[in-house]
């Protein structure tokens, strides 16, 4: 039954999905159909999105800044109207993501959203020029934006301990946060218990069920990004938060539909991700408000952990799912550089003077108390 449910919502998560895609490949030229079928079989329906989004981008700041595209309309662009396109209409496309407006709204870019966005159009220009519709690839001309790595923002052992101690007690919150806080507050322990002790994605989170977990072995099932199922165990705490959470889900009639969700909303349904990320904010924005906390530097707080007690690289690469651990290794390089330094003071070759001085004066006392002795 509870396989069955599960089946039931991602097939429903997917359709969803498809209706969002074919809603925005209505917003763009009737060509790009043919790139999206294209590559169908080689990429994710949420990877075919973020390229539909990022397409339309492209092609809004093309009608609207590049002199050849502004006295044409979007749906009678054709795949002949790439080749009109420039090298510095490129250049001038990444400067305009640093800041447009859209639907009265403002967006900015940073390096890694450029370069995001520019991977999006080298996807499409590669797609039309292997296919031989257009004559030249112009997008691969164009050098990546150069992204920075940031250091890995997470919280340190006395903040982790703050921010649960945090939502035990409540007293950070408004009268009005405290009203829901007497309903909520064992599910919302159970949530943060979880992401700092297991290192999850918020979407495997959300997607919990309670047949998922097995109490005995001390795990639950996940689905991974790509559809992948993945184990992963718990120890002590997480077990505690979840079997006390359990005892008052348990008491809870769901809507349909919703009946084996592990985490439940107010209104009594599985809880989305936007949710639980205002869920986060709301804690950590009082008890860390100098860090940013979503739950994802959650999941980099339990990665960090993990790192510092193993000293494994792999074994966190797995834990946390990520397919490449050269991923994951950039992400702790500097705690391995920090474990590198401690290394190199861990043997001592040689004891420094005053230790060597201190050891002959005591054996010189030594020696001269055993002839003492003898005399």
């Amino acid at each position: 039954m509870a396989d069955q449910q599960k089946k039931k919502a991602q097939q429903s998560l997917r359709r969803r999905q498809i209706e969002k895609l074919r809603k925005l490949m209505l917003s763009l030229p009737p060509f790009c159909f043919d790139y999206f079928i294209g590559i169908e079989a080689t990429t994710t329906l949420l990877t075919r999105i973020n390229y539909a989004y990022d397409l339309r981008v492209f092609f809004d700041y093309l009608l609207k800044d590049i002199p050849y595209f502004q006295d044409k309309d979007m749906q009678a662009l054709t795949v002949k109207d790439l080749e009109a396109i420039t090298l510095t209409d490129l250049e001038m496309y990444l400067d305009y993501l640093n800041y447009y407006e859209k639907d009265e709204h403002e967006h900015e870019n940073q390096e890694r959203g450029k370069a995001r966005k520019l991977a999006s159009l080298r996807s499409f220009f590669k797609y039309y020029y292997r296919t031989q519709q257009i004559s030249s690839n112009i997008v691969s001309l164009m050098v990546t934006p150069k992204i920075r790595d940031k250091a890995i923002i997470r919280l340190e052992p006395d903040e982790v301990a703050r921010l649960l101690d945090s939502v035990e007690a409540g007293t950070v919150l408004t009268d009005k946060q405290k009203q829901y806080h007497r309903y909520t507050k064992v599910r919302d322990v159970a949530i943060l218990t979880v992401f700092l002790g297991t290192g999850i994605r918020i979407s495997e989170c959300t997607g919990l069920n309670i047949s998922d977990i097995d109490f005995h072995n001390r795990c639950f099932k996940i689905i991974r990004k790509g559809g992948k199922e993945a184990i992963i165990y718990f120890g002590d705490e997480v077990n505690d938060a979840l079997t006390h959470y359990l005892e008052q889900r348990r008491e809870i009639t769901t809507l349909p539909g919703h009946e084996d969700a592990l985490f439940l909303s107010i209104q009594k349904r599985r809880m989305s991700n936007r949710s639980i990320q205002e869920l986060v904010k709301k804690y950590a924005s009082a008890s860390t408000p100098l860090k940013k906390i979503t739950p994802h530097k959650l999941r980099s707080t339990y990665g960090t952990s993990l790192y510092r007690e193993t000293g494994d690289i792999y074994l966190v690469a797995d834990v946390l799912g990520h397919s490449d651990v050269n991923t994951t290794r950039r992400h702790y390089a500097a705690i391995a550089e920090d474990q590198r330094r401690s290394a190199a003071k861990a043997v001592v070759l040689r004891q420094s003077a005053r230790e060597q001085d201190g050891g002959s004066e005591i054996e010189l006392d030594q020696n001269q108390d055993n002839k003492k002795d003898k005399d």
